[in-house]
């Protein structure tokens, strides 16, 4: 038997349940998006690499997808470029566009593009799939949703707090605990200078986040690698592991950090959003870095108390990004949830609506032709009350197709069942059966009603505006 065609690694197809979990998770963030004030737009899925290189790091720039040019790409090369073997300076040569990283920097690149129609500050939100070459392992795909807000053309820690809100609202309303770790650039910067490392910032940053993943010797090990000196890593080891209150970390920073502008500048910062934001879900972690070079105050992670994963939302501030496509001295602040992880949390967890696996809610069995015809209007008519209803198409000219209908009803979770008894022509009566239990609605399995069909409209509609079909 020939192996079955799979989708490449890192990428998932997903079940009309699934999707319909999916809709969910996407339509709970649109509608708190939407609660805030924020606005929808949609970038493509391919950008230029000059738009998305340098963007990242080295290592980001390492995971995008680049796409081929079309036509006869070789014919500008050389045969010694051709024979260099040189992979990054071959796709340089005849890769122009890629897949989108994230939703941030295209939509930097939107800002500068469609500047003259938006009033600032600007907040919009995007739900759009973003593509990286990772390697795949648990929680981690090439190819997953993201979905953004971001506000940009103003400068106020308000917005922080807003976003900060956001996050807490809509994981209410999934029920997910979770904790909202923040902290900032300019305090990651301060350290930097405090350990003796300033030209190093970038290097202490990747490497503090990958904290979670490596180990705390992993991160040591990383950095002397780097060639951070022992002496800087040895003075940085207190920092890293600084706990208590929120209060007490700002505290024992400001001593650390009072000979440096900049760090003590984040900290004013930090103070100000906790401030702004009042709730307790919120937990400053020095060891946040979020390694994307473009954030420059605050930064956010969000983690799941009750599941183990990695982060399940992110963002920051970011002072200039637009300032790299000629729009310099615009700032911005965004956060991304990620709709791939908080799938599989609500899976571990057991949390989504019970009702969200079910599409049709009833079902009109087909035993002859004539079942057909009669019933088409009655189904339109029940459909503009958004009652979702199907017939059988076959018709079902024995017992054993007439089983294939109630198996249908069943694998699909339709929980009503209609047949037409024509023997009353021309006022025919209508069967409705409650026939397979579900959680939310406590009919016994196999409960019937017989009426007439205005009575079976009006009873649909009644069950329908309740919320109960």
């Amino acid at each position: 038997m020939a192996a079955k065609p799979l989708p490449p690694k890192g990428t998932r197809d997903f079940s009309p349940v699934e999707m319909a979990k999916r809709n969910y998770i996407f339509q709970t963030i649109r509608d708190v998006f939407c609660l805030f004030g924020f606005q929808q737009i949609e970038t493509p899925a391919m950008e230029m690499l000059s738009t998305l290189m340098g963007k990242y790091g080295e290592e980001g720039d390492k995971l995008l997808f680049k796409v081929q040019n079309s036509g006869d790409y070789f014919k500008g090369l050389t045969d010694e470029e051709l024979l260099s073997r040189d992979a990054a300076k071959l796709a340089s040569k005849f890769c122009e566009k890629g897949l989108r990283y994230d939703l941030t920097v295209p939509f930097a690149r939107y800002v500068v593009t469609h500047r003259d129609e938006i009033v600032f500050p600007f907040k919009r939100f995007q739900i759009q799939p973003v593509w990286r070459a990772d390697r795949p392992q648990k929680g981690r795909y090439r190819e997953f949703y993201q979905c953004d807000a971001d506000v940009i053309g103003s400068t106020s820690l308000m917005n922080e707090a807003e976003l900060m809100r956001i996050i807490h609202e809509v994981f209410k309303r999934f029920g997910i605990r979770v904790c909202i770790k923040i902290n900032n650039r300019k305090i990651l910067s301060g350290i930097a200078e405090y350990i003796g490392e300033a030209a190093r910032i970038i290097d202490i940053t990747v490497a503090i986040d990958k904290l979670d993943k490596i180990g705390l010797d992993g991160v040591n090990q990383e950095l002397a690698d780097k060639g951070v000196s022992p002496e800087a890593i040895e003075k940085l080891q207190p920092i890293i592991n600084l706990s208590g209150s929120n209060a007490q970390k700002m505290r024992t920073l400001r001593t650390t950090l009072k000979s440096s502008s900049i760090g003590l500048a984040g900290i004013d910062e930090l103070h100000e959003l906790l401030g702004y934001y009042q709730l307790e879900d919120a937990e400053v972690d020095l060891t946040l870095a979020r390694g994307l070079n473009y954030y420059t105050g605050t930064i956010i992670e969000v983690k799941a108390l009750d599941v183990e994963i990695g982060s399940i939302t992110g963002g920051g501030r970011y002072d200039n990004l637009t300032g790299i496509f000629g729009m310099p001295n615009v700032s911005g602040v965004g956060i991304s949830f990620g709709a791939d992880r908080i799938f599989d949390v609500l899976n571990q967890l057991d949390l989504y609506p019970s009702e969200l696996a079910f599409g049709t809610r009833v079902l009109f069995l087909n035993y002859d032709k004539e079942d057909g015809i009669y019933c088409s209007l009655l189904l339109t008519k029940l459909r503009s009350y958004g009652i979702s209803v199907e017939m059988y198409p076959d018709v079902a000219g024995n017992s054993k197709k007439q089983n294939q209908q109630l198996n249908y009803a069943k694998a699909k979770g339709i929980p009503y069942i209609v047949y037409i008894d024509r023997k009353g022509m021309p006022d025919p009566k209508y069967r409705l059966k409650r026939e397979w239990k579900m959680t939310l609605y406590h009919w016994p399995t196999g409960k019937r009603k017989t009426m007439h069909k205005e009575e079976l409209i009006t009873y649909l509609q009644r069950k329908h505006q309740k919320g109960r079909i």
